[in-house]
């Protein structure tokens, strides 16, 4: 008598259970439902414009002739300069802000220098564009109230051998200047891994500091250095407003080089440069995002 009882319970109850279990399916996906949202609106329709505005023709027929300008000499050539400060920039960047993270961590989990310094980072990482241009601008510029002290006051004229400012010396300052908070925020985590019974072993064993950081924490910190590298070096890539803000005349990089082709008189045949050029940063960004996921994935592996 009891076992088909227990048969007709459980019968009664699968039921209930995938009611149950659908109503959760459906809450989760409703939670996420905004992030799907905003990835495809500003991530993957754009994506999907500039790729297919890049094989398009004036008469909008597949062509390749948007991408095989991409080898002309002014376009390569804002590659070339794009590529160059986004590398200089984010190794100047990763170098600096690794040893202030460094600083930071010596300081303890709960101090007070830990608790400004990563809120300043915070602040500082976010702090670009026309506002970050106009900064630099009212301090180094050929009226900046640091510039006019040197002159005035020391006889120091920081822009004697010219307004470099405003060409690619400023920018590589400029982009350096909110590349090392976001390399402290990035590389913490992978310093506060670095256990210090790891460091006491070593000690113990009669190993020297540099012994240490060349065969222990070096070798795992590096993964977590050269992934925050190329992560500035996205970042850098990608950067527009700043340069666009910083940069008066020319188009040294390669977001200007859009901007230009956007919203200039176009020759005949040439109006989806723009979106080839855009396409070109994207494969650009998409490898080294590849190779940034690639070490993450290595550094977890070590770490946890």
């Amino acid at each position: 008598m009891s076992a088909p009882a227990t048969g007709t319970l459980d019968t009664a109850q699968a039921p209930t259970t995938t009611v149950v279990r659908g109503g959760r399916l459906l809450r989760d996906l409703l939670g996420v439902l905004p992030f799907f949202v905003f990835v495809t609106i500003f991530l993957l329709i754009p994506t999907l414009v500039v790729v297919i505005g890049a094989f398009a023709g004036p008469d909008n027929r597949p062509t390749l002739d948007n991408i095989t300008a991409l080898a002309d000499g002014y376009i390569v050539d804002a590659f070339v300069r794009s590529i160059t400060v986004s590398a200089v920039t984010a190794l100047l960047g990763a170098a600096l802000g690794a040893l202030l993270a460094y600083v930071v961590v010596t300081a303890g989990p709960d101090s007070l220098v830990r608790r400004l310094v990563t809120s300043a980072c915070g602040v500082l990482a976010q702090f670009g564009g026309v506002t970050l241009a106009f900064a630099f601008i009212a301090t180094l510029g050929l009226s900046g109230f640091v510039t006019v002290f040197l002159r005035d006051s020391l006889g120091i004229d920081i822009f004697s051998g010219g307004v470099w400012l405003f060409d690619l010396p400023g920018l590589v300052l400029v982009y350096t200047y909110f590349q090392i908070p976001l390399m402290v925020i990035v590389f913490l985590p992978a310093l506060d891994g670095i256990r210090p019974q790891w460091r006491e072993a070593t000690e113990n064993l009669g190993g020297s500091t540099w012994y240490y950081w060349r065969h222990v924490a070096g070798p795992l910190l590096a993964p977590a250095f050269l992934g925050s590298t190329l992560l500035l070096f996205a970042n850098a890539f990608s950067a527009y407003a700043t340069a666009a803000a910083l940069v008066s005349q020319g188009a040294p990089l390669v977001p200007l080089q859009i901007r230009s082709a956007l919203t200039s008189e176009v020759l005949l045949g040439r109006e989806n440069l723009g979106k080839a050029m855009a396409l070109g940063m994207v494969v650009v960004v998409a490898l080294v995002m590849w190779l940034y996921g690639l070490l993450q994935r290595r550094t977890s592996r070590w770490l946890d």
